[in-house]
């Protein structure tokens, strides 16, 4: 029998013991030991809930049984979880975890704990909820040199959206709605921002280039600027707005970046909708490769934890050695990156589209005929910088969205 310890009994938590409870013959057989939860820690008491008899207040009383030889942490947040966890993996015991930020912030050292003690520290959850990608990393795709990764990492703007273009809503209407209906926090800036796509792809980029990537290097730009006008001009164009959180190699440069795209129905992302994610990797052997799921929600992101209670299970006293090194992974200057824009502007095309061309050379006009006092365009091929330069010297931008090819 191996013990385990859980921290946190929130959603994730409670998943995490449905799960173990609905599953646990055949979780069983596939870890070839019994898994028991020992102790559930929570500052809270859950009177009526089975659960009770397992709740602790205290961290040392799980970190001072030697009978615990695994622990989860689904606390969130950076502290007291990095606490914790390393305290855990100090003292002999691995540790699972689905929290992005403290994987973000802390992956490299914990990993390199976990080396030392030949124990592991697991976090599939951390990314893409249920969907299998941290170990496909690790495992499938190491005879790869990974050069792309760009996925949807977040449910919640994901959903925005995809009612925003199915709906023609606005973002406000639809961020309600999606509170209401518990896709989205009472305050959303961490989705709605792009800082937890930009933590997940952050973890991805580390794991695939082998070097600490810091998100905080990271560009990012949330969907809170699109609004229903550009939703109908990319369909227009035949053409979805997605937040992308993309790490890309370009010769010996690395770039990385979130922000909202404009793809194509031919590009793998395009049919990705509502509340799930995809993931979208390139390696020079492999080519192209496609992970999509539910990438959020109570039980898809426990049964990811539990999968890797399973692994760690099977692994005791026996590392499974994750290629992230604490070396710094200097991304380029985003300045330095090309692509298209698509541009709206105020006024008429035909009185404008000299100006227009002055300053941007040949473009593609793009008008959508209900939409009066303003067209749009797409430009060449710039630089970021490039752009940032020409935009400046043109009154009326109402908006740009960089394009994915």
């Amino acid at each position: 029998m191996i013990s385990i310890g859980v921290l946190g009994y929130g959603t994730v938590g409670s998943g995490v013991v449905e799960v173990l409870n609905t599953n646990q013959d055949s979780i069983n057989k596939r870890a070839n030991e019994e898994i028991n939860i020992k102790y559930v820690l929570d500052l809270r008491d859950f009177p009526g809930d089975p659960i009770q008899e397992k709740i602790v207040h205290d961290f040392d009383t799980i970190l001072n049984d030697d009978d615990v030889k695994i622990i989860v942490e689904v606390m969130g947040g950076v502290e007291p979880a990095y606490t914790f966890v390393k305290s855990a993996l100090l003292a002999g015991k691995s540790v699972c975890t689905s929290n992005k930020e403290l994987v973000a912030k802390h992956g490299s050292e914990l990993l390199q704990i976990a080396r030392e003690q030949n124990i592991n520290f697991l976090f599939e959850a951390s990314v893409g909820g249920g969907i299998p990608i941290i170990r496909p990393l690790n495992s499938s795709l190491t005879a790869d040199e990974i050069d792309e990764i760009t996925g949807i990492l977040n449910g919640t703007t994901n959903y925005i959206l995809s009612k925003m273009t199915f709906e023609g809503l606005d973002f406000d209407t639809v961020l309600k709605d999606a509170q209401d209906k518990g896709f989205a926090e009472r305050n959303p800036e961490a989705d709605v921002e792009g800082y937890d796509a930009c933590r997940k792809i952050a973890i991805l980029s580390s794991l695939a280039f082998g070097n600490q990537v810091d998100y905080e290097d990271i560009y990012t730009e949330g969907i809170t600027k699109i609004t229903a006008c550009d939703i109908k001009y990319a369909k227009s164009m035949g053409k979805a707005i997605k937040l992308l959180a993309s790490s890309k190699r370009v010769g010996d440069s690395f770039y990385a970046m979130v922000a909202p795209f404009l793809i194509s129905s031919e590009h793998p992302l395009y049919s990705v909708n509502n509340v799930f994610n995809g993931i979208f990797a390139h390696g020079n052997v492999l080519g192209d490769v496609m992970f999509y799921g539910s990438g959020a929600g109570k039980l898809p992101t426990a049964s990811a934890v539990v999968a890797d209670v399973v692994d760690a299970a099977k692994h005791m006293n026996r590392n499974i050695m994750q290629l992230w090194s604490n070396k710094k992974l200097e991304l380029a200057d985003i300045k330095t990156a090309k692509r298209k824009f698509f541009v709206r502007m105020s006024g008429d095309a035909k009185t404008r589209l000299e100006e227009i061309h002055k300053v941007f050379g040949d473009v593609q006009l793009v008008t959508v005929p209900e939409l009066e006092n303003e067209f749009g365009f797409i430009t060449s091929i710039l630089t970021e910088a490039q752009y940032q330069e020409k935009a400046e010297k043109c009154q009326g931008i109402i908006n740009r969205i960089r394009i994915e090819d």
